[in-house]
């Protein structure tokens, strides 16, 4: 969906070159320098104003973002006045004329229920006002009428009335992206919050039991389980922040390995190497912690002798390549990949197909997981993870539930 909206965006600018270049006709000539014909400055002139007003849309549509990209949309057009409303009322008003202000809020009625462009002249006594028309274009979010862009001029006109229907559709395609960006977040809490709920309860019970075990026998013991516990189930459950950094997230496996040797003892060898550099790198949270527990749970399924999992972080340029691998049951891959596409539910706990969901969700469908594996083979299972994405970023380290 993304694609088709960027596809879109590409597809609209050339319009909004040529309304740019007939409405600014009037405005005073500037050096063209090297960038050949009229059309072709005009066409570079609104792909740079374009750029400036993008950032902000990606927001959403708030007095805020209204405010901050109005000045610029009004620049595109090269009109002496431009508005921009929500469905109930005139978020802000850029330019001359601002005395007219209650006069469009009342003729938003027709094009919001409509979803149709209206031109009208305007009522005004004062004999120096520049603008005398107004042009009303829809802003439309999934066929749903969010607003309307407004724009003033001395006359009418058809180029301006061209012109802002098509800035009109641009804006409406970064508010449609702006609503994916906001879906894509809300889905992502969704399922943290669902993460959480799946922590095994097993694992909950087992570890207080081992807990309880030692209270008699190594009472000191029982107290280092008990921080461990607390510090594990703290940070599974903190309250800010959709990601964190690669130590946090060591950290959080090493208190969950901890009390995981404390029930199965010598059965488990874990072995670490973490390169110091990657550390600081932000990634989705609780992340890695499932795939140290899936390692955990089929590397001693079925097992007698010591199961042995191997966890390396290792610096691979503009990437942090991180693995994780056991010498368990393993699994068929066929099965594997039905999991992975949401056909089969996991056996318990949280599943691979969420954490690899949430890494294309965020870096995109390069960034899955990779997983190697097959009955009675063990599973090797890579995740990469870019050092700098534009939207990840830690919220800081964890201090308190």
């Amino acid at each position: 969906m993304s694609g088709f909206l960027a596809g879109l965006c590409v597809a609209i600018l050339p319009l909004l070159a040529a309304g740019f270049w007939l409405g600014r006709r009037t405005a005073r000539p500037e050096s063209q320098g090297d960038l050949g014909t009229p059309v072709e400055h005009a066409t570079f002139q609104t792909l740079h104003t374009a750029s400036l007003a993008a950032p902000p849309l990606r927001e959403g549509l708030t007095e805020e973002t209204a405010r901050r990209s109005a000045r610029t949309l009004r620049s595109l057009l090269g009109t002496d006045a431009l508005c921009l409303t929500d469905d109930k009322d005139v978020l802000v008003w850029d330019g001359v004329g601002g005395h007219h202000r209650a006069e469009v809020r009342e003729r938003l009625a027709g094009p919001l229920e409509t979803g149709r462009g209206e031109a009208f002249r305007l009522d005004c006594d004062a004999p120096d006002c520049p603008v005398r028309w107004a042009v009303v274009a829809p802003l439309t979010v999934d066929d749903r009428v969010h607003g309307a862009l407004v724009a003033c001029a001395p006359r009418e006109s058809a180029v301006l009335v061209r012109a802002a229907g098509e800035v009109a559709r641009w804006v409406s395609v970064q508010l449609e992206l702006a609503d994916l960006d906001q879906s894509r977040t809300r889905l992502i809490e969704a399922e943290i919050k669902a993460l959480r709920a799946q922590i095994s309860p097993h694992f909950i019970f087992n570890s207080l039991a081992v807990i309880a075990s030692f209270v008699r026998t190594d009472p000191e013991r029982a107290r280092e389980l008990l921080l461990e516990f607390a510090d594990f189930t703290r940070y599974s459950f903190r309250r800010h922040g959709d990601f964190t950094t690669l130590a946090d997230e060591l950290h959080a496996i090493d208190h969950y390995l901890a009390l995981v040797r404390a029930r199965f003892g010598d059965r488990l060898s874990v072995t670490l190497q973490i390169a110091p550099e990657v550390l600081p790198v932000a990634l989705p949270f609780l992340c890695l912690q499932p795939l140290v527990e899936n390692a955990v749970k089929h590397g001693l399924e079925g097992k007698a002798d010591t199961c042995r999992i191997q966890i390396t972080a290792q610096d691979a340029g503009a990437e942090a390549l991180v693995v994780i691998e056991d010498d368990g049951a393993g699994m068929d891959p066929g099965l594997l990949r039905r999991i992975l596409a949401g056909e089969v539910s996991p056996s318990g706990g949280i599943g691979l197909s969420n954490v690899d969901d949430r890494l294309r969700q965020v870096y995109g469908d390069d960034y899955g997981l990779v997983i190697e594996t097959a009955v009675g083979a063990g599973m090797k299972i890579t995740a990469r993870l870019p050092k700098y994405q534009p939207g990840v970023h830690s919220a800081g380290r964890l201090t308190e539930v």
